[in-house]
């Protein structure tokens, strides 16, 4: 496959596989980390990608099994390392962490229940790091109504987050 064809035929899913590798890793730069490793080797392995139906489930699947992959492999290597330099977690930093988890959880959860222009432009702005004149020329939107977008979303977010 030559690399124009596989370009063609791939990238236009990279939005989708971003956010897909963004729920799984929570981060956007490991996220970004993730689609890219995965098109790395997709391109290794592109002789091969003729027989897929649908390229969009396959990429997903390719990329979750990769983090999978991965979260698999670093646990392997903690198991293997001496036991002197194993973190042990106490009780309470644990139940910080999996607390720190259900927040992000729900807040995630709440952005999907924001109206889509508000959900639209947070996500551009708190996660594809794009500036109000970014998103401006993006959306044709005026940087006042992105500011009051912004603020809506943050509003409700944390109005809906408080009340559970």
């Amino acid at each position: 496959m030559e690399a124009s064809s596989f370009k063609q035929r791939f990238m236009p899913h990279w939005r989708h596989l971003f956010w897909t590798a963004w729920r799984l890793t929570g981060n956007t730069q490991d996220a970004e980390d993730l689609v890219q490793e995965a098109f790395l080797k997709l391109w290794t392995k592109r002789e091969n990608l003729g027989d897929i139906n649908n390229d969009e489930a396959y990429l997903t699947t390719f990329l979750t099994n990769m983090f999978r992959d991965q979260h698999r492999r670093k646990h392997l290597d903690m198991a293997d390392s001496p036991p002197e330099t194993l973190a042990i977690t106490d009780g309470n930093n644990l139940m910080t962490q999996l607390e720190a988890r259900d927040e992000s959880e729900q807040v995630n959860l709440l952005i999907k229940q924001l109206p889509k222009q508000q959900q639209r432009i947070l996500m551009m702005h708190a996660v594809d790091n794009l500036s109000a004149s970014e998103i401006e020329n993006e959306t044709g939107l005026s940087a006042v109504n992105i500011r009051s977008l912004l603020s809506r979303a943050r509003k409700n977010i944390k109005q809906k987050f408080y009340k559970t």
